[in-house]
């Protein structure tokens, strides 16, 4: 009886010490545009688009980007107005 209840404890510590390890990557795991409560990216926001961008000028994919479906949407929305504005290059970021 005792046994059991002990392996019981020692099973119920493995498992909060797993839960404690991933946490704190849990957290921020949402897209930074939901948790700054944004509703759609602005265009003119240039140095938000530089963020999203590669070297080359392509747009990050939502899995590296971290953005949701209807924020990654709009951010390439922007990016496109952004571009046709000049105020973003088509390609290469620049010296920025």
């Amino acid at each position: 009886m005792m046994a059991r209840v002990e392996r019981e404890h020692a099973a119920k510590e493995s498992d909060d010490r797993r839960g404690k390890k991933y946490t704190k990557f849990r957290k921020d795991n949402r897209c930074r545009f939901c948790r700054d409560k944004v509703g759609t990216v602005d265009y003119k926001e240039i140095m938000t688009l530089f963020k999203l961008c590669t070297g080359q000028g392509k747009l990050y994919s939502r899995k590296r980007s971290g953005n949701c479906a209807y924020h990654q949407r709009s951010a390439t929305l922007a990016l496109r107005r952004a571009r046709f504005l000049a105020l973003v290059p088509y390609v290469g970021t620049g010296a920025l």
